[in-house]
């Protein structure tokens, strides 16, 4: 396979991923995510049962699961999409492997990392949403579309991207902790990320509907427990069970996270507007960022419409990858200074 045509394949890819993510959401926040009590077929058809007789053999082997088609349809639209997308990681795979020059980590942890997401796939089923499974299925899906974006911008930068000495102005260059500054934006975000899955995988996203502050007294009641991973053993996690008191520390935690996330960001925004160079990234991030906090307070104000909820998932995804982009244009600029400076010692 041509590097061009690599390249594209990746791109393709990438954009999938989002896709998946948008439809991993939209399953979540539509109760589907049991809409198929089995996996990774559906009431042991591999698609929705749809005749009478198929329905009649669903009831006989789910008799405590009653089809619901449409929450079963979007659950398996998303398995599908999602199935697609391990595909062609894998088809990526071939591809880099058949080619000398190419990134060869990258693709293998691709490949890894999806196969991970079709575990928690099945975990999510079997374990009836346990949270702890939830969160990370969200966290992998954050990570493969990460990792695609990475390998993206490594295939173009080999193709014919490169950055010069020239294209750095001083000032670029005096900026000795934007890559520190950088890489803590995007640990903090990641967390916030985390956070905002915990709170949806534990149905706490409207338990405050008041803002700034929480109408309840959050503070003489707050319950670290909220945040232990392994919770005691149910039949089923679906609409939580957490009590009012563990969902409040859970959501406040999470908008305090985002007040952080939002100073470390401003505080990044800022430096790379300092820098020329770098000045489009700070418009990218500070307008993600600011649809990203708009998108939060609808859900808070709004009592979570659906496609709100779904588009602030979205968005957190296009933050983190703007983040991806931000760290991995700082890595290239200074590299390229560096070989720049030791070249023109040596010359």
């Amino acid at each position: 396979m041509r590097l061009f045509t690599l390249k594209y394949l990746v791109y393709l890819t990438f954009l999938l991923s989002l896709v998946v993510i948008a439809l991993g959401a939209y399953t979540r926040l539509t109760e589907a995510g049991l809409g198929c009590p089995d996996w990774p077929g559906c009431y042991g058809f591999a698609t929705v049962p749809q005749t009478s007789e198929q329905h009649q053999a669903a009831a006989a082997a789910f008799p405590e699961s009653p089809v619901e088609v449409e929450k079963a349809w979007n659950e398996m639209v998303h398995r599908y999409f999602a199935g697609t997308l391990g595909l062609l990681i894998l088809i990526i795979n071939l591809a880099v492997w058949r080619r000398r020059h190419t990134p060869k980590l990258l693709p293998a942890l691709l490949l890894g990392t999806v196969i991970f997401q079709a575990v928690l796939g099945m975990w999510t089923v079997t374990l009836a949403l346990m949270p702890v499974v939830v969160m990370g299925h969200l966290l992998g899906g954050f990570t493969t579309a990460s990792l695609l974006l990475l390998l993206a911008l490594r295939i173009r930068r080999r193709e014919s991207y490169s950055v010069s000495q020239a294209s750095l102005p001083p000032s670029a260059q005096r900026l000795k902790w934007l890559p520190l500054l950088a890489a803590a934006a995007l640990v903090v975000t990641v967390g916030q990320i985390a956070l905002g899955g915990w709170t949806a995988a534990n149905y706490a996203a409207v338990v405050c509907t008041q803002l700034p502050i929480c109408e309840v007294d959050w503070s003489k009641s707050y319950d670290v427990s909220a945040f232990n991973p392994i919770q005691p053993e149910h039949e089923s996690y679906q609409y939580g069970v957490l009590n009012f008191q563990q969902r409040v520390s859970i959501h406040v935690t999470h908008r305090l996270g985002a007040a952080i996330t939002a100073l470390v960001l401003a505080v990044l925004i800022w430096r790379l507007w300092l820098s020329v160079t770098l000045r489009r990234l700070a418009i990218v991030v500070g307008g993600v960022l600011a649809v990203q906090v708009a998108l939060g307070i609808t859900n808070i104000v709004a009592s979570l419409p659906l496609l709100v909820a779904v588009g602030h998932n979205l968005v957190g995804a296009v933050l983190l990858l703007a983040l991806v982009v931000t760290n991995y244009h700082i890595y290239c600029c200074r590299h390229a200074a560096r070989d720049h400076w030791h070249f023109a010692r040596e010359g």
